[in-house]
Order: C-alpha cells, then sequence, then structure tokens
C-alpha cells in the first residue's frame, strides 16, 4: 500500500540477525562478554568468560551487567577470570591443525580387505596400524 510520504514502513523495525551475541538483560542490546551459570544444588552464581555455544540454561551478559551482578541471599557468586592465552589459539594447536589438513590432503591407500585391515602407509614410517581416523604408530626407540 502506498500513502503520499512514500512506501508503508512496519510498526515494528526488522533487525538484521546479528552474530554478535547480547547481553540477556532485558532492553539491553549490548555485546555479550561473560556467561552466567546458575548452580542450583550448591546454591553458586558463576560468571566466566563467554561460553562458546549460546544454551537455554546459561545467561550472556555485557560489561557493565556483569560487574554489577549480585546473587540471591545465601548464595555464592564465583567470578572466573579469563585467560588471556586460552583465547588465541596456541602454536601447537595451529601446528595440529595443518598437520590434520596435510593427512586429510594425502590419497588413502587400501588394501583389498577394506579400511579396517589397511596397513600402514609407505609415507609414514612410524605408523602401524590404522582403524578409522586412529593410527597406531611405532614407538621413536625400536
Amino acid at each position: 500500500m502506498e500513502s503520499r510520504r512514500g512506501p508503508l514502513k512496519s510498526a515494528v523495525p526488522s533487525n538484521v540477525v546479528s552474530p554478535v551475541r547480547r547481553c540477556s538483560r532485558t532492553a539491553c542490546g549490548r555485546p555479550a562478554v561473560a556467561t552466567l551459570t546458575y548452580v542450583y544444588a550448591d546454591s553458586t552464581a558463576v560468571l566466566g568468560p563467554l561460553a562458546t555455544y549460546a544454551e537455554p540454561h546459561c545467561y550472556d551478559l555485557c560489561a557493565e551487567h556483569s560487574e554489577r551482578l549480585t546473587a540471591p541471599r545465601g548464595w555464592e557468586v564465583v567470578r572466573l577470570a579469563a585467560d588471556p592465552g586460552a583465547v588465541q589459539p596456541s602454536g601447537d594447536d595451529l601446528e595440529a591443525l595443518a598437520n590434520a589438513v596435510r593427512e586429510a590432503a594425502r590419497p588413502q591407500e587400501r588394501a583389498a580387505g577394506g579400511p579396517e585391515t589397511a596397513g600402514p602407509r609407505e609415507a609414514d614410517p612410524m605408523e602401524v596400524a590404522r582403524r578409522g581416523h586412529l593410527r597406531v604408530l611405532r614407538s621413536p626407540d625400536s
């Protein structure tokens, strides 16, 4: 429907879905920086770094709301500090990822009996046997 001013606009603004998780507090649209979890059996509220995945029983909080957090009377608040080194991948993580990509890119040589009976590949003299994605490696001493 057209009006004299132009196309009719929706009364409720539509927001584009954002990949940034927002604070769970009502009317707060700030980005979440921490995750709050209640442990009812221990009467404890645990506030830690932002969880990897949004869970239905956890609450994401912005910096302001996480600083002002209080728990009900008789409850304890446990604040877990974020480990800045844990956020960035380590050199070992990156090397393991590169090795996994190289492994996946290699052509698979299979014996006639199927993947469970495949023998070691010639490219890796340390590999003794393979079953699915698991490998048995020869000891470096032998």
